[in-house]
């Protein structure tokens, strides 16, 4: 909460009307998140996206995280995250072949700020399979502890002749009630 104040704060010495605030827990390594989606469809033009890190926009793939870059500046707005330079504002104003370097300049960062941010997710998720394998081979692994109340409700629902789709949906949406059910019988 207090980087987030931070945020508009600097925002709001730097001359920023914040007309909202988007908060969200999903990886960036997700193009289906909810608040991003909600905050790209509520956008005006003219407005700056101000992200805490680059990575809070997106850890996807070049191309994808590009296509969602693309999806704010079709909106008429701009992306400004702290520690990427920003040369918007002076490519605005300038014209002429100044103009085409310093918005070539800036798309080069911002792709290559996208790139680094996929970078460091792949780097993390293939660190902590490494840690993982490690646990594994000296027995000391054993996983995420299964969520007792939420298998009880898959088992319910599943007992209660619901689909697997409508099983997920019911019990949340994050489970895999294939999986939960497996060798269960409904009592």
């Amino acid at each position: 909460m207090q980087r987030q104040e931070a945020i508009i704060g600097n925002a709001r010495a730097s001359g920023y009307y914040v007309a909202a605030v988007y908060r969200e827990k999903a990886s960036g390594a997700r193009s289906d998140r909810p608040e991003l989606l909600r905050m790209i469809e509520d956008l005006q033009p003219g407005e700056v996206v101000i992200a805490e890190k680059i990575d809070r926009i997106s850890r996807l793939p070049l191309l994808e995280a590009e296509r969602l870059v693309d999806a704010i500046k079709a909106k008429g707005a701009r992306l400004a995250v702290p520690g990427i330079v920003d040369l918007s504002e002076l490519a605005e104003a300038s014209s002429g072949v100044a103009k085409v370097v310093l918005q070539g300049v800036q798309d080069m960062l911002l792709r290559v700020a996208l790139q680094i941010a996929r970078d460091d997710f792949e780097d993390r998720r293939e660190r902590q399979r490494q840690g993982i394998d490690l646990a594994k081979s000296a027995g000391r692994y054993r996983g995420r502890k299964p969520n007792a109340k939420v298998h009880e409700q898959i088992i319910a629902l599943k007992g209660g002749g619901c689909s697997i789709a409508e099983t997920a949906r019911l019990a949340g949406g994050q489970c895999q009630p294939g999986k939960t059910c497996v060798g269960t019988e409904p009592s």
